[in-house]
């Protein structure tokens, strides 16, 4: 390929990073949100939730992102760039998907855990903030790991809206060249190794939440460290002796 044309690819690689950064945090917020509803003791809440959740899971990405980007512009009369129109269909999508495994990592922690905060007085959200999510949050890291791979590979449906993303952009090259199997094996070498890094991102921050709770030493330390760290526990619960 020539530099013009390497360069419109590295643009479509910009854009889908872009997206993938935009409707994950869109998809964060609304997984945290609604999962946390999921668990509330109003059953309005819970209904509310529910039902958004059920209703984006089952809808296509697709059919989303032709609804907020060509309906609700003949609706209401205001248009999304595109850019904004791919990162709310998105993210509510794939925040529905995430709200679940948050309402599955909450509800997975040990129940003496929660009496323990009603206990010490403790008020909903202050056994939320302080007892539930610190345990939670590191169990949802792996499926939220497979969530963020799979909203990578959603973020080519934007291409179409014409949103200059890798996909578009490699299908512009595509038919400048003439070459179907290289251009779309360069395609799909680009998107496992955008991939590759999210998954080894998110298992470096699994290792680290998990630490901070004691479940996994801290990663870097060696072998020496950890029995001398043991050993010196050891010590101090026998009191020296």
């Amino acid at each position: 390929m020539t530099s013009g044309l390497w360069e419109l690819v590295l643009k479509g690689v910009w854009v889908t990073v872009q997206l993938l950064f935009l409707s994950a945090l869109v998809a964060g917020a609304v997984s945290f949100a609604v999962g946390v509803a999921r668990t509330s003791r109003r059953w309005i809440v819970r209904f509310l939730a529910g039902f958004y959740t059920e209703v984006f899971r089952g809808t296509s990405a697709l059919i989303m992102i032709f609804w907020v980007y060509f309906v609700l512009p003949l609706a209401f009369g205001w248009q999304l760039v595109p850019m904004w129109a791919g990162t709310l269909a998105l993210g509510l999508t794939y925040g529905a998907y995430g709200s679940e495994i948050v309402r599955g990592a909450l509800n997975a922690v040990d129940p003496a855990q929660r009496e323990g905060g009603v206990a010490l007085s403790f008020t909903p959200w202050q056994r939320m903030r302080l007892i539930l999510l610190p345990q939670a949050v590191p169990e949802m890291i792996p499926s939220f790991c497979n969530l963020l791979v799979e909203l990578l590979k959603g973020t080519a449906l934007v291409s179409i809206m014409g949103m200059g993303d890798l996909a578009f952009s490699g299908n512009l090259v595509r038919l400048a060249l003439q070459q179907s199997a290289e251009i779309y094996a360069y395609v799909l070498l680009i998107y496992f190794a955008i991939a590759f890094v999210i998954t080894r991102l998110m298992r470096a921050l699994e290792r680290r939440l998990k630490a901070g709770i004691g479940k996994v030493p801290e990663p870097g330390w060696s072998k020496l460290t950890l029995r001398r760290e043991l050993a010196n526990a050891a010590d101090g619960g026998t009191g020296g002796r």
